[in-house]
């Protein structure tokens, strides 16, 4: 699948949300003009109604342009695509009024004529984007318009890349070929094997290849360059993907230094305004969530002392931002003789090696015995984290960001605690919404690594939204 395919797609979607905004358009002059028999504020034809929507909605398709929505992995990001068309929708009913205003024409009937037609827009652009992706997801399983794919390397991202591929049948990409190590294709994947770089390079018209992932930089660079040349002769799409994180950019500035082009790179995107935004941000949640929230934290407190008695909070040296220390608050979910030492320690004590065991290779267990009836319920309905809104208030958490660790865990970080440590810790983060109970504790820093290097603002949202969806499957930590 070439580029222009994905042109091709873009411009099919531009003209479905031009179709479905048409359509809740036309459903709210129907609802609220023909339908309705109240008295309207201005008597609009429809045919001039649609006639203005229709000069104004090439707006409404560059402000959804800019919010990203015609990109070409848009599809992959669901729980954003849906915040951002719902955005989207709301600056386009504020266009048609501000043009209103400007030009003192009226647009809308009626207000509620707007209300239904912000509703109906939102509403039809999710639906119409859920069908078209889910067709072309059928499609894609059917081997019709998919990378076949061409993946160069020996490493563990190469090996990753293979195994989710071979998982799943809707993402676009079908493994046509692989060099390197043989041991990397699942037994249930027909694809061509080959040792060498250049053998695989010589197939690539023959094969159909469309695309290439790289994941190792080689030592001799001719190689790098003979497969960035074979991708620039068939005319195919190139991607290199670092198999270390080290390689991941945070934020990167290009200038001119001595007349020389210079790169800086910063640790994380999270500096400057970013920064204040994110701050303004957590505030302006947090502050009305714990007056909410008010009532269930004291009723709580008190289910705790009767059924789990002893303090109501367990409190937890922590690190934050640039490691610094602070103390954690959340639910006591343990027996108040636990939680003093490291979990190893006391699993070792107990006579639970294997727990021991498995706390320190993932940093939990799935079935502690040191938690309590009560303890259990909190944690299965990650009440216990409630606490957590006070470290941000009181600004040593954000509400997104990397997992708070524990002191005597910095040295398992691998030299990556000064980089995990580039942004504050969250009470939510990637790692808890990635999926993936079975990650390791090295892979988890991995993950979070990756949030503190490659932070968006809409990353965050995702990532507070999809926190949502896990707390209510009750997929939170155990």
């Amino acid at each position: 699948m070439r580029v222009r395919n994905n042109v091709f797609y873009s411009l099919f979607l531009i003209l479905a949300d031009l179709f479905v905004l048409a359509i809740a358009f036309l459903v709210a002059y129907v609802l609220r003009v023909q339908l309705d028999h109240r008295p309207l504020v201005e008597q609009i034809a429809a045919e001039d109604y649609i006639l203005t929507f229709l000069s104004i909605a090439p707006l409404w398709i560059i402000t959804l342009a800019a919010l990203g929505l015609y990109d070409r992995n848009i599809r992959n990001k669901r729980a954003s695509e849906t915040i951002k068309l719902f955005i989207g929708s709301f600056i386009g009913i504020l266009l048609i009024i501000g043009y209103e205003f400007l030009s003192g024409q009226h647009v809308f009937p009626a207000r509620l004529v707007a209300v239904y037609a912000f509703i109906a827009s939102f509403v039809l652009l999710v639906v119409s984007r859920f069908v078209i992706h889910t067709v072309r997801g059928i499609l894609f399983r059917n081997g019709v318009g998919a990378h076949r794919l061409l993946i160069i390397g020996a490493n563990n991202t190469a090996h990753d890349i293979v195994k989710e591929l071979s998982h799943t049948t809707n993402s676009g990409y079908h493994i046509s070929a692989l060099a390197g190590p043989k041991k990397f294709i699942p037994s249930n994947l027909d694809i061509a094997h080959y040792n060498s770089i250049e053998r695989a390079l010589a197939v690539i018209k023959s094969l159909h290849i469309t695309a290439i992932i790289q994941t190792d930089l080689y030592g001799d660079d001719s190689k790098n360059q003979a497969i960035l040349r074979a991708a620039q002769t068939h005319h195919i799409d190139y991607n290199f993907i670092p198999g270390k994180s080290e390689f991941y950019s945070g934020k990167n500035t290009v200038d001119l230094f001595l007349g020389y082009p210079m790169i800086s790179v910063s640790q994380t995107a999270l500096i400057g305004w970013g920064e204040i935004v994110k701050q303004v941000f957590d505030l302006v949640i947090t502050v009305p969530l714990l007056i909410i929230l008010s009532p269930i934290l004291l009723i709580l407190v008190i289910l705790q002392k009767i059924f789990n008695p002893g303090p109501a909070l367990y409190k937890s040296a922590r690190l934050s931002r640039y490691s610094e220390k602070f103390t954690l608050y959340k639910f006591r979910s343990m027996n108040p003789k636990y939680g003093k030492r490291d979990a190893a320690i006391e699993f070792r004590a107990m006579g639970r090696e294997d727990l021991a065991r498995e706390y320190e290779l993932h940093r939990k267990v799935k079935n502690d015995p040191r938690i309590t009836g009560f303890g259990k319920f909190l944690r299965n309905t990650s009440l216990d984290e409630l606490p957590q809104f006070f470290n941000v208030l009181k600004g040593d958490l954000s509400l997104v960001g990397p997992r708070p660790i524990l002191p005597q865990e910095m040295k398992l970080t691998r030299g990556r605690g000064a980089l995990l440590h580039s942004v504050k810790s969250g009470v939510t983060g990637l790692w808890q919404v990635s999926g993936r109970s079975d990650l390791s504790f090295e892979q988890r820093i991995e993950l979070e690594s990756y949030y503190a290097q490659n932070w968006s603002f809409w990353l965050d949202i995702k990532i507070l939204f999809k926190t949502i969806w896990v707390v209510i499957k009750k997929d939170g930590a155990k």
